[in-house]
């Protein structure tokens, strides 16, 4: 059984729809939600292309092009870390913290092993409200990168400090100023 709300699949496809329309894209005999439905799925539920493949009866390699595809039409929609912080005010503060999400890489891998987690994986910095509400989401940086790094790379630190917001942070971002 599929645990994806009907709504976010018709949203999705329509993102889609829209994306085809823009970039004047062929005709497909699937229809825009039997690609957004195996893309959500994977994202819910971690299926691997061969599992989307045999789930949805398509190839592993077009299981991967859906994905890649709905996922690029996703990311566009995304805000930027500015466009994200426009909606506070002076003195309103949010919460920054990273995440590590797991991936299958082997110990060789170096850039991708987290001394601080003892495993290896991609290093995500996120910006939520004061209640718990995502605001923004940074691209993955190999799972080696400190927190305070990558707070300065994707521009946190800077953005904190034109917008005068209280940050909430943990130890691993002290000096960030």
């Amino acid at each position: 059984m599929v645990d994806v709300p009907h709504e976010l699949v018709e949203h999705v496809s329509w993102l889609l729809y829209e994306h085809r329309l823009t970039r004047n894209t062929r005709w497909r005999k699937p229809g825009c939600s039997k690609q957004a439905l195996p893309t959500l799925v994977h994202l819910r539920k971690n299926e691997t292309f061969s599992q989307l493949g045999a789930g949805f009866g398509i190839s592993q390699a077009t299981a991967w092009r859906y994905v890649d595809e709905t996922l690029d039409v996703l990311a566009s929609w995304a805000p930027g870390l500015h466009e994200a912080l426009t909606g506070l005010s002076e003195g309103d503060h949010v919460i920054v913290d990273r995440t590590l999400i797991p991936t299958d890489r082997i110990r060789a891998d170096e850039p991708y092993y987290s001394q601080k987690h003892r495993k290896h994986g991609m290093n995500v910095q996120v910006i939520a409200r004061h209640h718990g509400t995502p605001l923004w989401f940074s691209r993955a940086t190999p799972g080696r990168t400190h927190d305070l790094t990558a707070a300065r790379a994707h521009g946190i630190v800077q953005a904190r400090l034109t917008r005068q917001i209280l940050v909430l942070a943990d130890r691993a971002y002290q000096g960030a100023g």
